[in-house]
């Protein structure tokens, strides 16, 4: 039981202490500020089981607290926020521990939302949907539920004024918003007849139709499943880009196949989705449907696939590596012109060339030679360090290939086009030369060269 006390409670020091008013905590310091909120944290946490009632005040004290300390950290990263977001939810597992009104923790809760000038209750009822014990689940959604039915009755101003104008957005913002939240906690809670009710009602969407398919494949019902992910891909397919929801209702549909067991269908469907889009993720997706006798011909199927045609460069790559297909990385390469090989980020550049020195070194200098000459032709000079080492990978590869005149081609190309990186020549000579670079003098050193004088260090 609490003991009511007039003394501070002696957490709240710990609390005061953790959040150090007065300090600005940077985007850099974001992480270690909030570890240390986290370790007091613990200790409020440890309250919940013998002393439930003290345990929320300290939650909603040290809430409060964080919503005083905003304006001092830079929470670029967002953990500020989460971290926010742990304490109500701590809050409410006190709450419903200490036997406290479900209507009156939701109704608080709600006010918090409301007036949340700093974000910490933005999407909060996707981690508290769990937190919420089922009359508390209950009393929050009929909550919700009835702003819901208040924003979607409410009635317009006159008509074509512009207050009315704006009541009528406003309203429509207010619908969508509770609408959101409770699609939300109707999914968590599992009311699937309530979540269909709503989305029906307010204009179902591909995101609706997964959420639908889920619940039902969590019910042991793939066919009613397989419906609704058909139902979500058509309703995809009269949008003008494909939705989030896409991804996931194309996996799922091959996978809901096998279930019912159609499994010529399944891999019909997941091939057709790899012809889409041939990446390491759509392959291995691919082949979970592949009987395992026949693999190494869809394999083979999968990778001719992949390189035939105009294929997203990067993407490729990656699944000849994930496949340990160099030999066919090696061929990709050579028909690859080098303006194509400069368009390709430097880390898919990097694992290519890479890849390729041991046993394709021609192919390898050119991806090398490639990634330099980005890193030149875009004038970024804080990554000429990395265009050097490209370099140097590109002369070696060159000779183990016995292309000397390739290289030559690489060092005349740069000399040409881009002589006057003064910042970068130096090393690059050294790369030529195979020699040290000469070190430069310091900012210092050649302040004291020009003043003539020594000063003393």
């Amino acid at each position: 039981m609490s003991t009511k006390s007039n003394h501070p409670d002696p957490v709240e020091a710990e609390i005061e202490h953790a959040l150090d008013p007065g300090r600005f905590v940077s985007d850099r310091g974001c992480f270690r500020f909030v570890d240390g909120l986290e370790q007091v944290t613990a200790t409020v946490g440890q309250l919940v089981a013998d002393d439930a009632e003290r345990a929320a005040t300290l939650y909603e004290t040290f809430l409060a607290g964080c919503y005083e300390k905003a304006e001092e950290v830079d929470d670029s990263s967002g953990s500020f926020g989460m971290f926010a977001q742990s304490l109500i939810s701590g809050w409410i597992t006190a709450r419903q521990a200490a036997q406290a009104s479900p209507q009156q923790t939701t109704a608080r809760l709600l006010a918090w939302m409301d007036d949340d000038q700093y974000g910490f209750c933005h999407r909060l009822e996707h981690q508290i949907a769990t937190v919420f014990d089922e009359a508390g689940l209950a009393a929050f959604i009929d909550q919700i539920r009835s702003r819901f039915e208040a924003a979607d009755q409410a009635t317009p101003a006159s008509v074509g004024s512009d207050q009315a104008d704006r009541d009528a957005r406003r309203r429509r913002a207010e619908t969508t918003r509770w609408a959101e939240v409770l699609r939300s906690l109707y999914a968590a809670g599992g009311d699937l007849d309530a979540y269909v009710e709503l989305a029906e009602r307010t204009g179902l969407t591909a995101d609706d139709c997964l959420t639908v398919a889920n619940l039902l494949v969590s019910r042991g019902d793939p066919a009613q499943a397989l419906a609704w992910v058909e139902r979500g891909l058509q309703l995809d397919a009269e949008r003008p880009y494909p939705s989030f929801a896409a991804h996931s209702l194309t996996e799922l549909k091959p996978r809901l196949l096998a279930d019912l067991g159609h499994g010529d269908q399944a891999l019909e469907t997941a091939w057709a989705d790899y012809r889409k889009h041939p990446d390491r993720y759509s392959y291995d997706h691919l082949m979970t449907f592949v009987p395992h006798a026949e693999r190494p011909g869809w394999h083979d199927r999968a990778i001719t696939e992949a390189l035939d045609g105009d294929r997203y460069l990067p993407a490729v790559i990656e699944l000849l590596l994930h496949t340990d297909e160099t030999g066919r990385l090696g061929q990709l390469a050579a028909r690859t012109s080098d303006s194509s090989w400069e368009g390709v980020g430097h880390h898919a550049a990097e694992q290519a060339g890479t890849a390729l020195e041991p046993g394709h070194p021609g192919e390898a200098a050119r991806i090398w030679r490639a990634a330099g000459m980005r890193i030149l032709e875009a004038g970024k000079s804080k990554y000429y360090d990395a265009a050097l080492r490209y370099f140097d990978h590109a002369k070696r590869c060159y000779q183990q290939a016995d292309q000397p005149d390739q290289w030559q081609q690489v060092v005349d190309e740069v000399y040409a086009q881009h002589g006057r990186k003064t910042s970068f020549l130096p090393g690059f000579d050294a790369v030529v030369t195979g020699t040290d670079p000469t070190p430069q003098p310091s900012f210092l050193d050649q302040a004291k060269a020009r003043w003539g004088r020594h000063v003393s260090e």
